[in-house]
């Protein structure tokens, strides 16, 4: 079982730094807006408990919490969102690209579904290797639609692969209700394959931990995949453009209802009171730093635009389109 001082450090870094990219956003300093993970904390912090520091996860458009649960440098990822060049993909990868390959992150993925092969690649990969990583995809409710999850699913479960297929159901794909889009249920999507597979509390960390901390012995001693439908629900936007576009896709009741549960709060009760206010304290601190330092980053020389496309540092002629 993981600390659970620990787990909330994960939890409250996580909530603290979404409210802080939210307010670079309408600040300007972050273009093109993010996708916040505010209400979903638990599962990045309770799956990535789980894991040693070798082991690999891939990530979703709305990955910041699974980058900084899985252990990257919050300044840096702050700087790689803000577009500078000190960020961790030099600004390339920006908010839905974001990746650090030290810390076995293969890289969040705006394509929905598409991180689930990308992972179970790498799992079979390692495992031929003789490594016994085991390797964990994120995605939401709307990706159990996507063929290329289906398709992941098939080999994970053919090959036995150490996969953890972590299915992040907030209710919405986007606007679009869950009851609205998805015929059966995401854990038929598993038995389908012959994968076992379980729904549960995705608002409470230490239930998260145990949960996959379970799935995870299993895939490492050669048991094969898990799917585990972690039940949440996003507290704030879609993404940030609906501060200014306001969709009426849910009421405010309906949020103030599906945000009672919180799951800051519910694993702030198992820490003591000055432990928590430390912990806190230290967040606010690292936040301040990671603000300034990224304020005094350089944007990329756009003359370097081309450079990093390729893994063996080819670099694309001037003028190809």
């Amino acid at each position: 079982m993981a600390d659970s001082a620990e787990l909330y450090r994960t939890v409250r870094l996580i909530r603290r730094f979404e409210q802080r990219a939210i307010d670079l956003v309408r600040r300007g300093v972050i273009p093109g807006g993010i996708h916040p993970y505010i209400g979903q904390e638990a599962i990045a912090a309770g799956v990535c408990a789980a894991l040693r520091a070798d082991d690999i996860i891939t990530s979703t458009h709305r990955g910041h919490g699974h980058v900084l649960a899985k252990g990257s440098d919050p300044v840096r990822m702050l700087a790689e969102l803000a577009g500078r060049e000190t960020g961790l993909n030099r600004g390339r990868g920006g908010s839905m690209h974001a990746a650090d390959v030290s810390t076995g992150i293969y890289g969040a993925n705006a394509i929905v579904g598409a991180s689930a092969a990308i992972a179970t690649g790498a799992a079979w990969w390692h495992r031929q290797a003789g490594r016994d990583l085991v390797t964990v995809t994120f995605f939401g409710d709307g990706a159990v639609n996507q063929g290329v999850l289906l398709e992941a699913l098939n080999l994970a479960s053919l090959w036995q692969a150490p996969v953890l297929f972590i299915c992040e159901n907030n209710g919405f794909a986007t606007s679009m209700r869950v009851h609205d889009a998805t015929a059966g249920s995401i854990l038929g999507r598993a038995a389908a394959f012959g994968i076992p597979a379980e729904t549960i509390d995705g608002m409470d960390a230490e239930v998260v931990c145990d949960a996959a901390s379970a799935a995870v012995r299993r895939a490492r001693s050669g048991g094969g995949p898990t799917l585990l439908e972690c039940l949440t629900y996003r507290f704030d936007a879609h993404h940030t453009w609906e501060y200014q576009a306001r969709p009426r896709y849910r009421t405010p009741e309906e949020v103030a209802e599906g945000s009672v549960r919180d799951p800051l709060e519910i694993q702030g009760a198992r820490v003591p009171e000055e432990v928590r206010a430390g912990i806190d304290a230290e967040i606010e601190a690292l936040l301040e730093e990671a603000e300034r330092f990224v304020l005094d980053s350089p944007e990329p020389d756009p003359a370097g635009a081309l450079d990093y496309l390729y893994a063996d540092g080819l670099r694309a002629r001037a003028g190809m389109s």
